[in-house]
């Protein structure tokens, strides 16, 4: 029996049973209006299923979650937003075995992935956003729910997962020294990066940060800790995971420099720096939040996060075992076999490739919880078998270069700089603006109207004078007050409904160059394939 098949009968039974029983009491908040989006089957009344019923019989909503929705754009033949995430690198030492470049402008899903499940996409909440008054959301995005959260998970005895910690993070001038290391003495450190084209920019919706943290050995020298040990290791991490062009050097005292070796310093002499591969015991954590809007307009990462993400790299996988992880996915897809994602409780899941992934959401009061199974597998679309990333990670190959990129996010301080040229040549164009004339807008849908205003002419072509004339990256990616207001209202309306398997994406309006079902489409044309780095080129700065 296809999939298809199998999961519109457990949904025809699921609806039985929540007319049956009212289970929910007062779900019928939480529910879609009738029509939104496409039904995996239109004889079954699937939009009237609110997300939670699903979460709460353990129902699969969505068996191809790891099919991000932007994968969903329209390209029509010009268009392309997919060589951001789809490459087919050529350095035979790279770890990255997927080779997806063919992927760009091919929805090369299953029969299950043909049919778009993210019908928050097409949902108009026009009339709601315009109902929440803007003081009301103000005060919302300014409340602290992460320093709740930790302490929950503090006085939890039955919690076997991490306590992804760090004192104040919600207000990171208060949590963070200004080389980016946490005042806690936590370990963590902060570091600039420039965020990936173009979900993660503040106008398409949220904030966001950063943070690593190597083990104990990595940030001693004989038993003690040694700040100096631990830049000099994030240093040599650095330079292994870039493999910069200009070895990336960092000074201590104005008498110490770093180039390359072969082995980590302090306690962690003995253990060798892998190609393109963090060690094991690394850990990360991302916090996406919502826009902070000053009195004067301008945008800041808000205190109330949105969620909390983490990852630890629970295993050094060797190349011959990263090779073999890749041709197992390879393999599991050619015979037609739906994604599986390895849930391990309350740390999360595992991804196959040596990393435990966990990760926290808003409830309905706004809250952070540990976000559900199915909420979780969309974690894998992005950290398991993408071309363009290094080690399944994709911030830290971004930071600002050296020892300046060592800090909270700022935005300032970033240039327009251009990627690494895979082909070898040196590129003087902004990523950024590369990306418009790609894409044809500032997002992948399309849809930004006021990055369309800003940045591009009547035409649809880019203001290439207007991009190039910014000095750093802040301008080109914040929205003006007005947007980031209904951004957050719009998220905010997701979160009342705990609607999130049926999409994250804030969008004003609903989404139309986006497929609500993978029938006939214009293939890309060849020119419009691009070779692409994650890499940048900070030289230019």
């Amino acid at each position: 029996m296809k999939p298809m098949k199998s999961r519109s009968f457990f949904v025809y039974v699921l609806f039985i049973a929540i007319t049956a029983t009212s289970f929910l009491g007062g779900c019928s908040e939480a529910t879609d209006q009738a029509g939104v989006g496409e039904s995996k089957d239109s004889s079954l009344p699937q939009d009237t299923i609110p997300a939670l019923a699903y979460l709460e019989h353990n129902e699969v909503y969505n068996p191809e979650s790891v099919i991000p929705p932007q994968c969903y754009t329209k390209t029509e033949g010009d268009k392309n937003p997919c060589y951001v995430c789809h490459q087919s690198y050529t350095d035979p030492l790279r770890p990255n075995f997927v080779k997806d470049a063919s992927l760009q402008g091919n929805y090369e899903f299953s029969d299950e992935g043909m049919t778009n499940s993210w019908k928050n996409l097409f949902k108009d909440r026009s009339k709601e956003i315009a109902a929440i008054d803007d003081k009301e959301i103000m005060d919302w995005v300014a409340q602290d729910n992460y320093a709740p959260f930790i302490q929950r998970l503090s006085n939890d005895t039955q919690w076997q997962g991490e306590l992804p910690k760090i004192t104040n993070l919600a207000f990171p001038k208060k949590a963070f020294h200004e080389n980016g290391l946490a005042k806690d003495g936590s370990h963590w450190i902060a570091y600039n990066y420039k965020p990936l084209p173009s979900s993660f920019w503040p106008t398409n919706g949220s904030t966001g940060d950063a943070m690593i943290r190597l083990p104990k050995e990595f940030r001693e020298l004989k038993g003690q800790y040694s700040e100096i040990v631990y830049l000099q290791n994030l240093a040599l991490l650095e330079q292994s995971i870039k493999q910069s062009v200009l070895p990336t050097v960092l000074q201590s005292n104005n008498k110490e420099k770093i180039s390359e070796q072969s082995f980590y310093r302090g306690d962690a002499s003995t253990i060798r720096i892998e190609y393109m591969l963090y060690p094991q015991g690394t850990e990360f954590l991302h916090t996406v939040r919502y826009l902070g809007i000053n009195d004067d307009g301008s945008i800041f990462n808000a205190p109330r996060m949105k969620e909390v993400r983490y990852m630890k790299k629970s295993k050094l996988k060797s190349i011959s075992s990263l090779k073999s992880s890749y041709l197992v996915e390879a393999k599991e897809k050619i015979m037609g076999q739906l994604p599986q994602t390895i849930n391990i409780g309350d740390r999360g899941i595992d991804n196959g490739f040596g990393w435990i992934i966990n990760g926290y959401i808003e409830n309905k009061q706004g809250d952070l919880r540990q976000q559900n199974k199915q909420e979780m597998a969309f974690c894998n679309g992005c950290h398991k078998t993408l071309g363009s990333t290094i080690d399944q990670v994709f911030s830290f190959s971004r930071k600002l270069e050296g020892s300046g990129g060592w800090g909270y996010i700022d935005l300032s301080k970033i240039q327009d700089v251009p990627n690494i040229d895979p082909s070898g040549k040196e590129s003087q164009q902004g990523e950024y603006l590369t990306y418009f004339q790609r894409v044809g807008g500032g997002d992948e849908f399309r849809q930004n109207s006021e990055m369309l205003k800003r940045w591009f002419h009547d035409d649809g072509q880019v203001n290439t004078k207007a991009v190039e004339k910014v000095d750093s990256i802040y301008p080109l990616i914040t929205p003006s007050k007005e947007r980031a207001l209904a951004l957050n209202k719009a998220y905010k309306l997701i979160v009342a409904e705990q609607s999130y398997i049926f999409g994250r994406d804030a969008v004003l309006t609903p989404a139309k160059n986006v497929l609500k079902l993978v029938e006939k489409t214009t293939p890309l044309e060849k020119k419009h394939r691009y070779s692409w780095d994650i890499r940048l080129n900070w030289g230019s700065q």
